[in-house]
């Protein structure tokens, strides 16, 4: 199977390669089926590209690359979807977003996937994490290219 994107042009997929948000993401409620992509430019950085709405790609990257020890607290409830045999199977991540000059991670609202069941799910955290975090302007020149 092929998309064509308007940021990545063609992008070849196998099925086992999407990825199933039941619910969407917020502001994405009607995109469920994701491709997690590789940044050729910056291997901290990654795409998750909407297969329904090819314009839609989010940049994102593993929260503990810019919070170290970070961790997902959140109702149980919100993981049972995910059918998660144990915690530490999860996959995370956190959009990137830009606010003014600034690239911010969301730490509030993560991505949690179970990759084996191709599975995923934005959650909200039930501890104090910043929504917009801002980091550092290495990040921000490399993200700068990828675009």
């Amino acid at each position: 199977m092929q998309i064509q994107t308007t940021r990545f042009g063609t992008v070849h997929l196998e099925a086992d390669d999407i990825l199933l948000f039941p619910h969407g993401l917020i502001a994405f409620e009607d995109c469920r089926h994701w491709v997690l992509l590789s940044d050729g430019e910056n291997d901290s950085l990654g795409w998750l590209q909407c297969v329904s709405r090819t314009e839609v790609a989010l940049p994102v990257v593993s929260p503990r690359r810019f919070v170290a020890g970070y961790q997902v607290r959140v109702a149980r409830t919100q993981l049972q979807p995910l059918e998660l045999a144990q915690f530490d199977q999860a996959f995370v991540l956190s959009i990137v977003s830009k606010d003014g000059p600034s690239l911010t991670v969301n730490l509030k609202a993560p991505l949690v996937v179970n990759l084996d069941r191709r599975l995923g799910r934005q959650v909200i955290t039930t501890d104090e994490q910043p929504v917009a975090l801002a980091i550092g302007q290495p990040m921000h020149s490399l993200l700068r290219k990828s675009a």
